[in-house]
């Protein structure tokens, strides 16, 4: 098992690396999977689905769930298969280069501010943002260094837990590496949900000061 990320080719002058032609293959994977199980076992799409709904009810502070779904409920199966893909044989985990696990933090990132705009407006959520206004610099500071620890948590645990099975590999290649590699896959399910989890968490701290008010003034509305 190779942990290192090479360089396979270039686009443009950009260089591709193996890691980002494993998340192709991720891609085609889970598009083959969902057609097959869209026409031979819907309900375990179901399943899943209801299992993501599990996972963000219980922590988002909404009662519609449905538009964060595509968002945090791709987010989840990305995650949860690109930390597990280093089982393969012949492949590795996407999120296991520190520029994957980057871009997925920025996705989260702009997610939070999108769906708190569009909760609250652009003003009311700057206002939100800044209040007192002298926590502006504080708020952002936070917002940029949660996504730092967000791309640095999830490189960090599968990288050293490849690493680890690569290294044990080498020394021993028969039978032990066994138990190490159900170690990195359990690590690997339990990254998924911890980074949906925080993901869940941030986007309802984004939303869920507005709600507060609408439902006062539903209440308003009702007694007049």
């Amino acid at each position: 098992m190779d942990v290192i990320n090479h360089k396979v080719f270039n686009i443009l002058g950009m260089p591709i690396r193996d890691t980002v032609i494993h998340t192709w293959i991720m891609i085609l994977l889970i598009l083959t999977v969902t057609l097959l199980l869209r026409k031979k076992m819907p309900h375990m799409l179901e399943t899943t689905l209801e299992a993501i709904y599990g996972i963000i009810g219980g922590v988002l502070n909404t009662d519609n769930l449905i538009p964060y779904i595509p968002v945090l409920g791709t987010l989840f199966l990305f995650v949860l298969i690109a930390n597990t893909m280093s089982i393969i044989p012949g492949l590795i985990s996407p999120t296991a280069d520190v520029n994957t696990t980057f871009a997925l933090a920025m996705i989260i990132f702009f997610s939070v501010h999108f769906y708190g705009i569009r909760q609250k407006g652009l003003w009311g959520y700057l206002k939100s943002f800044s209040d007192p206004v002298w926590l502006f610099p504080l708020e952002l500071l936070g917002h940029f260094s949660r996504t730092l620890s967000l791309t640095l948590r999830l490189f960090g645990n599968i990288m050293s837990g490849d690493l680890i099975v690569a290294i044990v590999f080498s020394l021993i290649p028969i039978i032990v590496p066994i138990p190490m590699m159900a170690i990195s896959l359990v690590s690997g399910v339990l990254q998924a949900f911890i980074m949906t989890t925080l993901a869940s968490l941030y986007i309802s701290s984004a939303i869920e000061m507005s709600e507060v008010p609408q439902k006062k003034k539903k209440s308003k509305s009702s007694y007049a």
